[in-house]
C-alpha cells in the first residue's frame, strides 16, 4: 500500500495548481481588454495576428533541407534520450545491456553513413556538372 503522506503531497500539489490556474484565468477575464463593434477594428478580428495587420501570405514554402534537419534532430535526440536512460541502469543490466546499447549505436552509425553516402547531409548549393562536347569531332565529319 502507498504511503499516505506521498498521496497527500500529490493531492496538495494538484489543489495548489488548480488554484493558480483558476487565479490566472480569473485575472485575465477581469483585467482583459474587451472591444466590440467598430472599436474592435479590422485587425482584431483576424486570427493569429494579435492585433497586427498581416502583410503578405502566411503560406510560404520551406526548403526540404529544413525538414531534413528537423528529422535528424529528432532521431539523434531520441538516441541521446535512450542512451542516457541506459546509462542510469548500466550496472544492473550487465553485458546483455551493454551489447544491446552497442548494437543500437552501430545501427545508428550505419544509418548515418548511409545518409551521408546518399547525399542527404549535403545542404549547400549543388554544383551542376557541365557536359563538355568535343567540337573537334564535329568539325572533322
Amino acid at each position: 500500500m502507498e504511503n499516505v503522506s506521498s498521496i497527500w503531497s500529490i493531492f496538495t500539489y494538484a489543489i495548489v495548481i488548480g488554484i493558480v490556474l483558476a487565479g490566472m484565468m480569473g485575472l485575465s477575464a477581469i483585467t482583459g481588454t474587451r472591444r466590440s463593434g467598430r472599436a474592435m477594428g479590422r485587425s482584431m478580428s483576424m486570427p493569429f495576428e494579435s492585433g497586427i495587420i498581416p502583410t503578405g501570405s502566411a503560406h510560404l514554402r520551406l526548403p526540404v533541407q529544413y525538414y531534413l534537419v528537423a528529422m535528424f534532430f529528432v532521431i539523434f535526440d531520441v538516441e541521446t534520450a535512450i542512451l542516457l536512460t541506459w546509462a542510469t541502469v548500466v550496472t544492473e543490466v550487465g553485458w546483455i545491456g551493454y551489447g544491446a546499447a552497442l548494437a543500437f549505436i552501430v545501427f545508428l552509425a550505419i544509418s548515418l553513413a548511409y545518409l551521408w553516402r546518399a547525399g542527404a547531409l549535403d545542404w549547400g548549393p549543388q554544383v551542376r556538372p557541365r557536359h563538355v562536347t568535343d567540337t573537334r569531332k564535329d568539325l572533322a565529319s
